[in-house]
């Protein structure tokens, strides 16, 4: 598994959790609104949970850092460093050192293939979306999917209410 899919999967499972939980009390009760939103700031808190005091962006960042240096080394120009940027985290990988204006474009592009870089750059002023904004979109698509899949049961409850043989 790769540093991409081991970060983002949590926070999508636990808003598919946290979605499941709070539709069925969203179709069963009369506080719609309230349950609704509880659910969405529990699935944000848990993603920030995820993010900062679990340290899955300090394991993404060494891992993806891993990966460019491994990359760097395997094309064999020493002198070319890369890492992610910092303050806030994105998956944009910056790059420095002296190279060539080919071994700019062509490592350039190698890194940005690199599972879990969103693109590579030499600028340190182009700074892409957070981290943390990224898991918390997706644990926000696990809450709709939580939504969607208590919606379908509590259709299939009603309509199974119906039959009382």
């Amino acid at each position: 598994m790769n540093a991409f899919w081991a970060y983002f999967w949590p926070p999508f499972g636990a808003g598919l959790a946290v979605g499941i939980i709070a539709g069925d009390f969203a179709f069963r009760r009369g506080a719609r609104t309230l349950s609704l939103a509880i659910g969405v700031l529990a699935t944000l808190a848990l993603a920030a949970l995820w993010h900062g005091p679990a340290g899955a962006a300090d394991r993404f960042s060494a891992e993806v850092e891993r990966g460019i240096r491994q990359t760097i080394v395997y094309w064999e120009i020493p002198q070319v460093s890369g890492q992610l940027h910092h303050g806030p985290l994105t998956r944009r990988a910056i790059l420095s050192g002296s190279a060539d204006d080919f071994q700019r474009s062509q490592l350039a592009q190698y890194v940005s293939e690199v599972p879990g870089v969103s693109s590579a750059t030499w600028s340190a002023r182009a700074v892409g979306v957070p981290l943390i904004v990224e898991g918390a979109g997706v644990a926000l698509l696990g809450f709709l999917f939580g939504l969607f899949g208590a919606y379908l049961r509590d259709i299939r409850r009603r309509y199974n209410a119906q039959w009382n043989w």
